[in-house]
């Protein structure tokens, strides 16, 4: 297990010069906030979602990530405003992160634009105190004996697009523009920083029975000098209550058959409760090492309307 986690700490570090930076959610359809600032009050009734992750169960410093979220419009759905707490950790790295999201609303002849603004707030620390850490020459003045902090700010935006009566939406992002330093050495050249991710989104929901509807939907991210990551999803909503949903996320490594493969569950258990659980199967080499991966979401609506589809999107989105 030693090892493991110092494969991970290892890997926690390099992974900041170039590589996927921002924590990726199965259940993303349900945490858009997290993506895109432009769907801050995207819903009528105020908000909130907490979503856990405990990403490759049984490997020692495996990612884990919670996040809690809330959004809400204001001056009759012109504008939407929004927050987003989230703590992420790999080996002996931890981000906890503040964000809060503006969006402002147009009205047009077919559905509603966004146009969304995020400021940010980042600490970064590495724990170089943890005893799961040994240290082959212990005079090794590169080797930080302290835990290490930062604070790093950013700021994004982005656009969404949600057709009237939930029939399609789309959207792109840049959640943080500035590349900012995440290097805790003192001295000599910058080897980390944080990196342009670009996320684009959509879906679009088709009415199988007056019952039953089906919404294929896709999720795509691009970060700069890493390779292109994709995640598509097709879920059914049932008498607006029952939810089912399958992922494919793609990447992984060399045996090209993707990342994952995700299966989610969810109810409207009360008019203002939703809740979800989901579980990964792996699909890489690293599966071997792994018992899979779990997700489980809360979203809670301060004032729920009576007739969901005529004033915004499906409770599940």
């Amino acid at each position: 297990m030693k090892k493991t986690f110092l494969l991970f700490s290892f890997l926690a570090l390099a992974g900041g010069i170039r590589a996927q930076q921002e924590q990726m959610y199965t259940q993303f359809m349900f945490n858009k906030l997290a993506y895109n600032p432009a769907y801050a009050g995207n819903f009528v009734s105020p908000t909130m979602t907490a979503i856990y992750r405990n990403q490759w169960m049984g490997m020692d410093g495996a990612p884990k990530a919670m996040a809690l979220s809330y959004m809400q419009p204001l001056l009759n759905n012109r504008v939407g405003i929004g927050g987003n707490i989230s703590r992420q950790s790999i080996g002996i790295n931890t981000n906890l992160t503040f964000e809060v999201a503006y969006a402002y609303r147009i009205q047009l002849e077919r559905g509603i634009l966004a146009v969304g603004l995020q400021a940010s707030m980042r600490n970064i620390r590495q724990n170089w105190a943890d005893q799961r850490i040994v240290s082959i020459d212990q005079g090794d003045p590169g080797i930080p004996l302290d835990p290490k902090s930062k604070f790093v700010p950013n700021f994004g935006a982005g656009i969404y697009y949600n057709a009237y009566n939930e029939k399609w939406y789309a959207g792109v992002a840049l959640p943080r523009i500035v590349s900012n330093s995440i290097d805790f050495a003192e001295f000599g050249d910058v080897l980390s920083r944080e990196v342009q991710h670009i996320n684009a989104m959509g879906g679009i929901k088709l009415d199988a029975t007056d019952d039953l509807a089906v919404t294929p939907q896709v999720l795509l991210r691009y970060a700069v000098g890493a390779p292109f990551d994709a995640e598509v999803n097709v879920s059914a909503l049932l008498r607006n209550k029952f939810y089912g949903g399958l992922t494919y996320r793609a990447g992984g490594d060399t045996n090209f058959a993707g990342e994952s493969l995700d299966f989610a569950l969810g109810i409207q258990a009360i008019d203002k409760l939703f809740i979800c659980f989901s579980y990964d199967i792996g699909l890489t080499r690293l599966r071997r090492q792994h018992n899979g991966s779990i997700e489980a979401t809360l979203r809670w609506y301060f004032n729920p309307p009576d007739e969901v589809t005529k004033v915004g999107p499906a409770r599940p989105f």
